[in-house]
């Protein structure tokens, strides 16, 4: 009798170089993450737009040409345009989109820019997506867990949530991540576990997802 084949655990990966994130459509690569660093002048416009405490809430559906097309975010944050760095803000932005595009051939994407003041997704959960970039310009980043360390039937379950995440298993600001979900083909019951975290009294994160809609 032939035994049966056992799926090895879904793997995380990360890196230096924005290479790393073609390994998220690797099968069996849940993860992907580009630990990269924010140049100043994008970080200093971040900062500043939470500093004046104001709220942020934007949603696009970008159509694109090609996979390598300009995607039409001009009017991004325009309310803050008048902050120095706002146009490097919004050509790094697009430089996301398109590479984003890119490397699934997506012909729509789906984008969302958010101030956030507490936990968006508090519990961890799996997304119902094929697969989602995150990256959070200024604050705390997601948190995520390796298999295993919860109980995929008790997600959402307060009780079952691991008491400490450790810290190599949490978004720096400035890292690109690409989180696989459930609907991507072949990775159906191992989507990547993550939440976002609670931020500190007084402080508020500034988040950009991208959702590969097409």
């Amino acid at each position: 009798m032939l035994a049966s084949r056992v799926e090895p655990s879904p793997r995380q990966v990360r890196g230096e170089s924005p290479d790393v994130l073609a390994e998220a459509l690797r099968d069996g690569v849940n993860l992907a993450i580009w630990e990269r660093r924010l140049p100043l002048h994008i970080q200093d416009f971040a900062s500043g737009l939470l500093a004046l405490g104001e709220p942020l809430a934007e949603s696009l559906t970008l159509e694109l040409a090609d996979a390598e097309g300009e995607p039409d975010i001009v009017g991004l944050a325009a309310g803050f345009a008048d902050l120095q760095g706002h146009a490097g803000f919004v050509a790094d932005v697009g430089w996301l989109v398109r590479a984003f595009a890119c490397l699934v051939g997506a012909r729509r994407v789906g984008l969302r820019l958010r101030r956030l003041d507490k936990a968006m997704c508090p519990r961890f959960h799996v997304d119902q997506v094929p697969l989602r970039l995150i990256t959070t310009y200024v604050g705390v980043g997601s948190q995520w867990l390796r298999e295993g360390e919860m109980s995929r039937p008790r997600l959402g379950d307060p009780a079952a949530e691991p008491e400490r995440v450790v810290d190599n298993q949490q978004l720096a600001a400035g890292h690109v991540a690409l989180f696989k979900g459930e609907r991507w083909s072949g990775n159906e019951g191992r989507g990547i576990i993550h939440r976002s975290p609670r931020p500190g009294a007084g402080e508020g994160r500034l988040l950009l997802t991208l959702d590969w809609l097409e």
